[in-house]
């Protein structure tokens, strides 16, 4: 039997570095880093496209920069709202399914419960702004999609919030760290696990298809902190480590959003709701604590 090819960007991210290993039982995956697929090129786009024929595009690649974005808001609309169109019009050519991801920064922070997929977006910066494009362009070209909304991504490897800590956790005595925006700190893996058990579970069945299930779903851990309360969670983990013991590390001092201004301005709450993933596929991710013990015990590992 022949298997599916899919079509994977931004091999060398967080995400995309977990869904090369999570969707490999469900088909031949071409994973693809930016240096083959450069997603600010449209040309190449469509190239690599017609080139690889999946029957499945899986797009986590994206401009992540938020607060470069600011001064950089062509590049990041070419990447998080041109290039998800392009791969939309070529999905629906080949008769292809898409999945993409996007971001809590949709949302302005003025709720005080955790967003719903039907809740209006109204984002605050230029990245948020971008990925809510992308958003609109897959609603509108009547593929067969499923975007994902996460938030706060980070894993055991790349660049991201938990490995900056621990690294200036140990070159610092003090770190300030912002305690008055709320979300859901959420592993890379988890997400890259959860979207292989949707795919095997409602895509592979279907002979491809998506058609039931197409869509907007928040995909996040449960639970919420802030961003002190998460680098605080992250120390106290690693000092329980054999390998740790000894080590000075700096003490996590809370501080408003004022008393460290960024380019872009941020959202002080972006929980997201994850009900309609639980009763459209059965999931749901575990509680952000769980995650980071688990994160925390494939670093010592």
């Amino acid at each position: 039997m022949t298997r599916p090819v899919i079509l994977l960007t931004g091999r060398g991210g967080q995400v995309g570095w977990e869904l090369e290993r999570s969707l490999a039982p469900l088909g031949d995956v071409v994973a693809l880093a930016r240096g083959a697929l450069d997603l600010s090129d449209v040309a190449q786009i469509r190239e690599v496209v017609r080139a690889v024929k999946p029957a499945l595009i899986v797009n986590p690649a994206a401009y992540t920069a938020v607060d470069k974005a600011e001064s950089d808001a062509d590049l990041a609309h070419a990447i998080n709202a041109i290039a998800p169109a392009v791969l939309a019009e070529e999905a629906k050519r080949l008769g292809a399914a898409l999945i993409h991801y996007s971001t809590d920064y949709v949302f302005d922070g003025g709720k005080a419960a955790p967003y719903l997929e039907t809740d209006k977006p109204n984002p605050l910066n230029v990245y948020g702004a971008s990925k809510l494009a992308g958003e609109a362009a897959l609603a509108a070209s009547g593929i067969d999609y499923l975007c994902f909304r996460t938030s706060w991504v980070y894993g055991a490897r790349g660049g991201n919030f938990m490995r900056t800590i621990l690294r200036l956790a140990q070159e610092r005595d003090e770190l300030k760290i912002v305690a008055d925006q709320v979300g859901a700190p959420t592993w890379s893996r988890m997400i890259s696990d959860a979207t292989a058990a949707v795919l095997a579970q409602r895509w592979l069945p279907a002979g491809g298809r998506l058609v039931e299930v197409s869509g907007l779903y928040h995909l996040t851990a449960a639970g919420e902190t802030s961003w002190h309360g998460f680098a605080q969670a992250v120390l106290d983990e690693v000092a329980g480590l054999p390998e740790w013991a000894g080590r000075k590390l700096a003490r996590v001092l809370p501080i408003p959003t004022s008393g460290y201004p960024l380019p872009a301005p941020r959202s002080p709450y972006s929980v997201l709701s994850n009900d309609k993933l639980q009763a459209t596929f059965g999931l749901s991710l575990p509680d952000w604590r769980v995650s980071l013990k688990q994160v925390i015990a494939s670093l010592s590992a």
